[in-house]
């Protein structure tokens, strides 16, 4: 989502770079384009002046003016204010007497009821026992698309064929005590707009069921009007924190670098895909340092340790160590590597990797080309991917008719597989390859 301001902003710390000392006009220039690049972001007006303001106050300091490297001291104090912009990091409030009622509000089309779910499963993962409420009775198919999803995540939905969604909301509060449940989700009604019928309906459910958490549930996608929408129910609702949904999309991201200030309300999560595990815990840090390009290492380690077995992994470096790693061990981490999330969103969250796949289409960072890859493997014997080796120009013909693909594809796939393979056997031995995307190619 922010790929363009992520551009835009390292252009601008490249050309510092290159002037070595730092005078208050090279200071003013650079925040000139940083302005406009947050500006064309969709960011708040407000929200840049703001910003802008507060990092020239201390970028023509003595820190910096005085500084040896000021360039670096520069992006360190834009690194410290948009974290500072983006707040705390947001933790759902789960303390009180049991059960915990979370209340998700939000227009019709942001994603609320999908959020509902992840939401549970998340707090399942965490030990909880979810309850999912179908509080949208004016929306058509969200009850069945609540109970549904409910079905697929083996978690429990409450739901009325009619009734007002205050008295839906009260019955489900006394069912979650009959069945033990530690946290009620409200998936409350929207509309295409804010208007009064459902804020008073929503004051209403609050004011009957006590909710610790009022969290909006805003389309990053929509812009300056998420901004406008999370005010209105903040003023008439009163919000306790935000979740983003799409930041996976193509915005320009101004809404989540808004929000936060213009509320005062803490982002508590954020929707990164359309998988009901798709949904990140809100870190300021690590968002900052994804909008300056400097990868998210900690978020990509809580992947892999969510995602790869460990048994594995160990079985794996024993291969990589002893130059054993084949086809079919590629194919297991490949697959792991999909549970991750898209292969674009792994890659830019490591340091440096982002502007080295830049180049590259987005068909070779897609799901297409990794089922394409799947497809190859899985038309090969069993002796030919652990021996990869013995694929003649016969067999490759055979591989490729059997998967879909042509001669060229699995030739591809071989070199690319031997790049690897090398590229893994320098990393064991200590040692650094030049250049690595080569690999996605």
């Amino acid at each position: 989502m922010f790929d363009n301001l992520s551009d835009k902003l390292q252009n601008v710390f490249k050309r510092l770079h290159s002037k070595g000392k730092l005078g208050e006009k090279d200071v003013d220039e650079a925040l000139r384009e940083v302005r406009l690049a947050l500006l064309e972001a969709d960011v708040s007006f407000k929200v840049v002046k703001h910003f802008v303001a507060r990092v020239r106050e201390r970028a023509i300091g003595i820190e910096v003016l005085e500084s040896l490297s000021p360039a670096q001291q520069v992006i360190k104090i834009v690194n410290e204010e948009l974290i500072a912009l983006l707040g705390e990091a947001g933790k759902l409030n789960l303390g009180g007497t049991s059960p915990i009622v979370l209340m998700l509000v939000g227009l019709q089309g942001s994603g609320k009821t999908t959020t509902a779910a992840k939401l549970a499963m998340q707090l399942r993962k965490q030990g909880q026992r979810p309850l999912l409420v179908a509080a949208d009775v004016r929306r058509p198919a969200a009850i069945e698309q609540l109970i549904t999803l409910g079905k697929q995540l083996d978690i429990p939905v409450y739901s009325e064929s009619s009734g007002n969604p205050p008295n839906i909301c009260a019955n489900a509060l006394k069912k979650a005590k009959e069945t033990a449940s530690g946290v009620v989700i409200l998936d409350t009604a929207g509309r295409l707009h804010v208007d009064e019928q459902m804020m008073d309906e929503l004051v209403r459910i609050k004011e009957k069921v006590s909710p610790v958490e009022v969290l909006l549930v805003a389309d990053a996608m929509t812009g300056q009007d998420a901004v406008r929408v999370a005010e209105d129910f903040n003023q008439r609702v009163g919000l306790t924190g935000l979740i983003l949904t799409k930041v996976d999309g193509d915005a320009r991201g101004g809404a989540a670098l808004s929000m936060r200030m213009v509320t005062g309300v803490p982002i508590k999560y954020l929707g990164v895909g359309e998988k009901v595990d798709a949904i990140e815990p809100f870190y300021p840090d690590r968002l900052a340092s994804r909008i300056l390009g400097m990868g998210d290492v900690l978020t990509l380690i809580e992947k892999a340790q969510a995602n790869f077995d460990q048994k594995q992994a160990a079985a794996l470096e024993k291969k990589i160590r002893t130059a054993t790693f084949d086809l079919e061990d590629f194919l297991a981490q490949l697959q792991q590597v999909k549970k991750m999330g898209p292969l674009s969103q792994v890659i830019g969250m490591i340091p440096g990797m982002a502007n080295m796949t830049k180049n590259l289409s987005a068909e070779a960072l897609g799901d297409k080309q990794m089922k394409k890859v799947e497809a190859i493997i899985y038309s090969m014997t069993p002796h030919e991917r652990r021996n990869p080796d013995i694929i003649d120009g016969r067999r490759r013909r055979r591989i490729a008719n059997g998967s879909g693909t042509s001669a060229a594809d699995v030739n591809q796939l071989l070199n690319q597989f031997r790049q690897m393979r090398k590229m893994m056997k320098a990393f064991s031995g200590g040692k650094m390859p030049r250049d690595m995307s080569s690999m996605f190619r």
